[in-house]
């Protein structure tokens, strides 16, 4: 199958202020010709004269069947609070809650663009179901919680599962989250170490999200939680993602450039639960990668990665008191998390032979005109409705905001009759 589409105004994604007119050409789902427009053999041709191509967005962190608590129990006045009313909740859900919210989830994301995922939940192996239905990319978490002996019973149990539903699906990939320094012993981290070690995947981990956090871990631990992992040798080099991260200090942001970690930015939780707000521009000119999350979609309250670039924006330039270039907003959305992911040799750019991961952004509207620059169009003036069409390794999984892959109407009405039936439980 090849597919071509027209004229479009071409952000790759490669370098500061390159966007160009052309055409792209994607052939058995990659990336076969970018550049000015010329006449090319195709199945398919996509007239994009009055649209942005631009490489689809890779939320870096989210608890996707979260989607279920979406605007429940908000208002709470910390993220202490508001996980005592969630916790009780999570244990209540079962496998076919966690299928069916996912396959929500996952329609949410593709119409906000998000093509990649990186997921921290229960029951991953479900999960794997809706992302191999929707032809998505995702690395999808095995979660510890507590010590080690859960931790040896989830691996044991759990993670066989996820394996076996990956199958030959090439584009799933896995992480080990070990969830947070106040849920899970120090046993529990260095085995999350170990399995990541021997499987050669990523550990995702939540870390100094908040200020009691930290002191709580000063408190039992003599340190702050980044130096705590340090110290009992759980940082992973190269190869482990860090979310929320708001409250590191100098001496741990070193030993996160020096360890070559990955910095998840979750603006709109981190606000919400009044956890604080990331100092991105300082991290950036340290040298450390920061990309973008959404975190779950009972935090938030959505997955639209759009909407969290533009929050992004503006919290990082307040808390810097220095504007933030639209360019790096939008590189944490796109390269910045492919990179955290170890999935930018496939995703993140459009370059020739990389995966045909494209959306497709209206410049039609009110809001989009005059255009002037692109990359703040969509920064600060695009929404997901803008978003017209999705290619994900070049399948159409959006065409013209219609969701090619399943019947959406279900997938609203099964997650409503799923949730109903959990609060009776």
């Amino acid at each position: 199958m090849r597919t071509h589409i027209k004229n479009a105004l071409i952000i790759p994604m490669k370098n500061d202020g390159e966007f160009f007119r052309g055409d792209i050409l994607i052939e058995d789902g990659r990336i076969a010709y970018i550049g000015e427009s010329r006449d090319l053999d195709a199945d398919e041709i996509v007239e994009a004269g009055k649209r942005i191509a631009l490489p689809a967005f890779v939320n870096a962190h989210t608890h996707l069947a979260m989607v279920l608590m979406r605007n429940y129990k908000d208002d709470k006045e910390n993220l202490q609070e508001w996980l005592s009313e969630i916790f009780p909740i999570e244990d209540k859900l079962n496998g076919d809650d966690i299928l069916k919210a996912s396959r929500l989830g996952i329609a949410e994301l593709i119409k906000g663009g998000t093509t990649t995922f990186a997921d921290m939940y229960f029951l991953a192996h479900e999960t794997a179901k809706a992302v191999k239905e929707a032809g998505i990319n995702a690395s999808l978490g095995l979660t510890l919680f507590g010590d080690e002996a859960a931790t040896e019973e989830r691996y044991a149990v759990r993670f066989p599962l996820m394996r076996k539903e990956k199958g030959d699906y090439e584009r799933i990939v896995f992480n080990i989250a070990a969830h947070a320094i106040y849920t899970t012993t120090k046993e529990s981290y260095l085995k999350a170490k170990e399995i990541a070690e021997d499987y050669d995947i990523i550990v995702n981990t939540h870390i100094s999200e908040t200020r009691k956090e930290v002191e709580d871990c000063i408190k039992d631990n003599g340190t702050t939680p980044l130096l705590y992992l340090e110290k009992i040798g759980a940082l992973k080099r190269d190869n482990m993602i860090l979310a929320h991260g708001v409250h590191l200090t100098d001496e741990e942001l070193a030993i996160v450039k020096e360890y070559g970690l990955s910095v998840i930015n979750n603006p709109s939780s981190n606000m919400k639960l009044t956890s604080g707000a990331l100092d991105v521009k300082k991290l950036m000119e340290m040298g450390i990668n920061v990309a973008l999350g959404t975190d779950g979609a009972s935090s938030n309250n959505n997955l639209n990665m759009l909407e969290e670039m533009h929050v992004a924006a503006l919290s990082a330039s307040l808390k810097a008191l220095k504007p933030m270039r639209a360019y790096d907003v939008l590189k944490m959305a796109t390269i910045n998390g492919a990179k955290a992911l170890h999935l930018d040799d496939r995703l993140g750019t459009l370059e020739v032979g990389k995966d045909a991961d494209i959306i497709l952004i209206s410049t039609e509207q009110e809001n989009m005109n005059p255009l002037n620059d692109p990359f703040s169009a969509i920064v600060y003036s695009a929404s997901s409705e803008d978003i017209r069409t999705v290619f994900s390794k070049g399948r159409k999984v959006l065409d013209e905001r219609r969701i090619t892959y399943a019947d959406e109407k279900k997938i609203i009405e099964d997650v409503n009759a799923a949730w109903l039936d959990i609060l009776r439980r």
